[in-house]
C-alpha cells in the first residue's frame, strides 16, 4: 500500500535517454512515477516542421506526458504549442533550465535567465496559447538570486506550476544545491512549486520532504536512472523478489528496441552507454563496470560484458 499522502513524482526530462521508448519500457518494469516531462523539442527548425515523432499519442499511452519546448522565439513557440494541441496535449512546459553551454550561450534554456525583460516579453507574447503552461527553471544562470526578480514575473502569468532546480546554470550539475534560496522561492511563488535536484536515494527524498512540506511535487531524473526502483521505494510500493532479473528485462527490452530502430553499432552502443552512465551506479565497482562498457566498440563485446553483469 502507498504511504499516506503519497507524493506526486515526475520523471525529469533527460535528453538522449528519457524518450518514449525509455518511458514505455520503464513503466512496464518499474512503478512510482505519476507523470513525465518529455525531453525538449526546439523551435529552431522550419515553420513547416512536422509533428514531433517522439510525442506521437500512440507512443505515449502508458504514462502521462507533458511536452517541453526550448525556445527564445515566442512566435515559433506559439506555432509549436498549436501543433502539440492538435496532437491532443493540454499542457506544455517551457525550458528555462538547460545548463549546457551549447544551449545557454545562445540565450536559450538557463542562458535566458539573466534577461528578465526578455522573459517578461516572451510570456506576454505567448499569453493566450491554447495549452496550459508550466516552467522548468534554475535559480539563475550566473547568480542564484536572479530567481527573485523572475518569480515576480512568473507570478503575473497563469502557470500550472513552477519546477525549480536549485542550482545555477553555470554550476551545471556540480556543487551543492542551494536549499536556502529554494525555500525563498517557495515563499515568494504564488504558483505550485516542484522540487528538482539531487534526489538520489529514498533518504534524500524524505530529508527534503521534511524541510519542504509545501512542495507540490518532486521531479526525479538521475536518481531514477541509477536506481529505477527509487520511485517505488519512496512510495513504499511492492518490489520484485529478484530486482536484478527485473533490471535485466528492462535492459534487454531497451537494447533490442534500439537495435531495431538505430543503424550501426556506434549509434546503438552510444545509447546504451548513455543509459549505463547512470545505471552502473546501482552495481558494485560501478566505475570499473562503466569503464568496461565505455570501451566497447562492437555489439559482440557489449553482449559479452552484459552476460558477465547479469551473472
Amino acid at each position: 500500500m502507498n504511504a499516506p499522502s503519497s507524493p506526486r513524482l515526475i520523471l525529469a526530462p533527460i535528453r538522449g535517454i528519457t524518450d518514449s521508448l525509455f518511458r514505455n519500457a520503464y513503466i512496464r518494469y518499474f512503478n512510482g512515477f505519476d507523470l513525465a516531462v518529455a525531453p525538449f523539442v526546439t523551435t529552431m527548425q522550419s515553420k513547416r516542421r512536422k509533428q514531433p515523432a517522439d510525442l506521437a499519442p500512440e507512443k505515449n499511452k502508458n504514462l502521462a506526458v507533458v511536452p517541453q519546448i526550448l525556445s527564445k522565439n515566442p512566435a515559433r513557440f506559439r506555432e509549436l504549442a498549436a501543433t502539440l494541441a492538435t496532437m491532443g496535449y493540454k499542457e506544455v512546459n517551457w525550458n528555462l533550465g538547460c545548463p549546457y553551454p551549447m544551449v545557454a550561450n545562445k540565450k536559450r534554456g538557463s542562458g535566458l535567465l539573466p534577461f528578465p525583460d526578455r522573459i517578461k516579453r516572451f510570456l506576454a507574447e505567448i499569453r493566450g496559447i491554447e495549452l496550459k503552461l508550466s516552467i522548468k527553471t534554475r535559480l539563475g544562470y550566473h547568480q542564484a538570486d536572479e530567481i527573485i526578480e523572475l518569480i515576480d514575473i512568473f507570478n503575473d502569468y497563469p502557470l500550472t506550476e513552477l519546477i525549480i532546480h536549485p542550482r545555477t546554470g553555470k554550476q551545471m550539475y556540480k556543487g551543492g544545491v542551494d536549499l536556502e534560496m529554494y525555500e525563498r522561492c517557495l515563499k515568494l511563488s504564488c504558483h505550485p512549486v516542484i522540487y528538482n535536484g539531487d534526489i538520489i536515494t529514498r533518504e534524500d527524498f524524505f530529508r527534503l520532504r521534511e524541510r519542504f512540506s509545501k512542495v507540490a511535487g518532486w521531479m526525479i531524473g538521475r536518481g531514477a536512472l541509477a536506481d529505477p526502483f527509487l520511485p517505488a521505494r519512496i512510495k513504499n510500493l511492492p518490489l520484485p523478489g529478484d530486482e536484478m532479473k527485473q533490471l535485466r528485462l528492462f535492459h534487454d527490452e531497451m537494447f533490442n528496441a534500439y537495435r531495431e530502430i538505430l543503424f550501426g553499432p556506434s549509434h546503438i552502443l552510444g545509447r546504451m552507454k548513455g543509459l549505463w552512465f547512470y545505471l552502473s551506479r546501482s552495481f558494485s565497482d560501478s566505475k570499473k563496470l562503466l569503464k568496461k562498457i565505455q570501451k566497447c566498440k562492437t555489439i559482440k563485446q557489449y553482449t559479452i560484458i552484459m552476460e558477465q553483469v547479469w551473472r
